[in-house]
């Protein structure tokens, strides 16, 4: 059904919609604010991952 859902003229007629709706000069900031939040979401991720094993106790060595 979906197989074949976004093919390149679908995404040109995004892209055109998108500068019909928001004009070129906002585009360049909507992309950049989009970016920014991208990067604080990959780092916020990689956070809860780097502290989660910490915050599991360590089992101690087998003799």
């Amino acid at each position: 059904m979906f197989r074949n859902a976004f093919e390149p003229w679908h995404l040109i007629l995004i892209v055109a919609v998108l500068v019909l709706v928001f004009g070129s000069k906002k585009l360049p900031d909507m992309a950049r604010g989009l970016g920014r939040s991208m990067r604080i979401l990959k780092s916020e991720a990689k956070a809860l991952k780097d502290d989660r094993p910490a915050a599991e106790p360590q089992p101690e060595a087998a003799r």
